[in-house]
């Protein structure tokens, strides 16, 4: 059972949803790097459950520990393990479920892959196993940050039917935390935000879209062929839970558009640069990214935890039904932003660290200077 993502920058997450703890070791990390606690921990309080009546209300902290790696507020070049304990753990909730299989979990496959299961609140496929990834990505952003810093912003795109409307050009942060959807669209926000507590009212869940840009990436990063980066990104955002489908640039649109329209013309640049009139590609062109914004767009499913009964077997084959309890959320999209966020910020970290050991001899190519 693998828990390790990346090549030269790997994250090695561990731990169950019920479990005394989860965390990630993560390796390959340059380093001199300033990282200290304060970063990774907002970073895992944007993800946290209990932010808001439209989450989770388990309860946890996450106060992360930084366990090894760092040292007088830089990292050493070793190892750095990061360790979150779960604090308002309650199996108990789950009892009743464990020898029943779940709708549209994990339940049955895992046992039938690996002939036992963590019951209690679905173990490693739960969500919880995200704190790692997401202190991960915090890192990764650090590490970034250090060689060549980039800008990463996920936002609530699309909830249902229902889609916002953002300036991915302009968008921050701060205005995709200010409202507790994270949409920035104030309008869209109101409406995500009432079809959320609908949805929750009637036991029900709701699914959407995650939108995600990268600014400020140079170009000529990434890989020709099977490690392509929009091939890395799209394997490490429907690596998340309830992770779909993904596309990059016009994605799906694409195909419905001919050639002369969704060509992205060049023109000359800042600074003697090249840019694209257009981003049809999204940022990325044959595999590598072309100094235009990354564009990513992450469809999540609704939440397959209904609170109202379903039809199931139990694992004697006997028909049966379920009506789960416990503490979900009714709608992931929110908690999904950072986690979007982090794993973007992986994929880059790692792609930047493997064109640095692969630079030219003769000194062309991707040029990365220190900040």
């Amino acid at each position: 059972m693998s828990s390790r993502f990346g090549q030269l920058f790997t994250a090695q997450t561990f731990g169950e949803s019920h479990g005394a703890a989860v965390g990630v070791v993560v390796d390959g990390v340059p380093a001199g790097v300033p990282f200290g606690v304060e970063r990774v921990q907002a970073a895992l309080d944007r993800r946290r459950p209990g932010q808001s009546a439209l989450t989770s209300p388990r309860r946890e902290a996450d106060r992360v520990e930084i366990l090894s790696g760092v040292f007088e507020g830089h990292t050493l070049g070793s190892p750095v393990a990061l360790l979150v304990r779960n604090e308002d753990a309650d199996p108990s909730a789950y009892l009743p479920l464990k020898d029943v299989y779940r709708p549209s979990h994990a339940d049955f496959t895992t046992e039938a892959r690996h002939g036992r299961r963590d019951w209690r609140g679905g173990g490693r496929a739960s969500a919880r196993e995200t704190v790692g990834r997401v202190a991960a990505g915090a890192l990764a952003e650090a590490v970034l940050d250090a060689l060549c810093p980039v800008e990463i912003v996920g936002w609530v795109d699309a909830l249902a039917e229902d889609r916002a409307a953002v300036d991915p050009g302009s968008i921050t942060r701060a205005a995709v935390d200010a409202h507790p959807t994270r949409c920035p669209d104030a309008a869209a926000a109101g409406r995500f935000e009432a079809e959320i507590r609908a949805a929750r009212a009637a036991g029900d869940t709701v699914g959407g879209v995650v939108g995600v840009v990268v600014r400020g990436l140079p170009a000529g990063l990434g890989e020709p062929v099977f490690d392509k980066l929009e091939a890395d990104l799209g394997k490490a955002l429907l690596s998340l839970p309830a992770c779909k489908g993904v596309e990059s640039g016009s994605g799906f649109a694409g195909a419905r558009l001919r050639g002369s329209a969704h060509n992205d013309a060049f023109t000359p640049g800042p600074a003697g640069g090249v840019q694209t009139r257009t981003n049809h590609s999204g940022g990325i062109q044959g595999g590598y990214s072309n100094g235009m914004p990354l564009l990513l767009r992450a469809a999540f499913k609704p939440v397959a935890t209904l609170f109202r009964p379903q039809d199931t077997v139990g694992r004697d084959g006997a028909a049966t039904t379920v009506s789960p309890k416990g503490r979900h959320d009714p709608c992931v999209l929110p908690r999904a932003v950072p986690m979007v966020e982090a794993m973007v910020a992986l994929v880059l970290c790692d792609h930047l660290l493997r064109a640095r050991g692969l630079a030219p001899v003769d000194g062309r190519g991707l040029q990365i200077r220190p900040r």
